[in-house]
């Protein structure tokens, strides 16, 4: 019987996975349509008065985002007033879904790492995640490794789609 090797594991390929970067911490959506008329007014007097009723300490050290769920028209101050209740207690607020903000996290985090551990290498981003990467990362991820790997191919080493490869100098 012949002896299995794994070829994959003894290649150059370099495997970058984003859940490696995954920032840990709960993430936290609110839907300001709770503080409207029916879900779509804004009378100001109204939405002022629930914003300081609210109990803002229960987002202490989140991840939220905000957004309104019903097709009301939002005044940007709306949405900035919401902000400057949550900042002393959350972590990062952003506009948008828990997506937008996976996806303001890993920008974040993406533009901090030194890419050139991956220079000339063939490169695999890794393709399945237990954990929510927005698509955003993997675009942005690749757009980083561009300028230092030799290759980039995209999903499992068993099953990789070809993405880039660098042009012969």
């Amino acid at each position: 019987m012949e002896e299995i090797i794994n070829k994959v594991a003894n290649s150059a390929l370099e495997v970058f996975d984003l859940e490696d970067y995954y920032p840990k911490g709960i993430r936290t959506q609110i839907d300001i349509s709770q503080w409207l008329l029916e879900g779509f007014l804004l009378k100001e007097k109204d939405f002022r008065e629930h914003l300081k009723n609210h109990d803002w300490s229960q987002y202490q050290d989140q991840y939220v985002a905000v957004h309104c769920s019903t097709d009301a028209i939002i005044p940007a101050w709306a949405l900035i007033l919401v902000g400057v209740h949550l900042a002393p207690f959350a972590k990062k607020v952003v506009n948008g879904t828990i997506e937008d903000l996976d996806a303001s996290l890993y920008e974040e985090i993406l533009s901090k790492i030194d890419y050139s551990a991956y220079a000339d290498k063939p490169v695999i981003v890794k393709g399945c995640s237990r954990k929510p990467v927005p698509m955003r990362a993997y675009i942005l991820a690749t757009n980083n490794l561009q300028s230092f790997a030799r290759s980039i191919m995209y999903g499992e080493a068993c099953s990789a789609v070809p993405l880039y490869k660098q042009s012969k100098k």
